[in-house]
């Protein structure tokens, strides 16, 4: 299956897209990842204000067939989150790079943009994962 990819974004392996707008991160569940859970029924957003660590589970996401997990790509602090998704919390499914982001981080080490994936790195990832 062909799913949407754009290039200038970046992925980590447990499915989070990134968008590096100056210092701040704007993340998202990929379209991959948003196919996998089927159609999202609520998303439970971290408080503005909060730190986490890279890796640490900083949202959930339940659909109508699992619950998934927003993990953190960069360690930070959460400066917005998407209340949009509060009430319509299908725009992750209709929209997940633009409309259906779930949060802005503020972070805090550059250094660990290098870690995470390109779009072809990440396409090859889920090829993977399918097989």
């Amino acid at each position: 299956m062909d799913y949407e990819l754009p290039d200038s974004l970046k992925y980590t392996s447990t499915h989070e897209w990134i968008r590096i707008e100056n210092s701040v991160a704007i993340v998202g569940i990929t379209d991959f990842a948003q196919h996998q859970l089927g159609d999202i029924v609520f998303v439970e957003l971290p408080e503005v204000g909060m730190v986490f660590e890279k890796g640490s589970n900083a949202a959930e996401i339940e659909s109508v067939k699992a619950v998934g997990d927003l993990l953190m790509p960069l360690s930070g602090e959460i400066i917005e989150i998407n209340r949009n998704l509060v009430d319509n919390p299908g725009l992750v499914n209709s929209s997940p790079f633009s409309e259906g982001w779930m949060i802005k981080i503020d972070y805090s080490h550059a250094s660990e943009i290098s870690g995470l994936l390109s779009a072809d790195d990440y396409k090859l990832f889920i090829q993977k994962e399918e097989h």
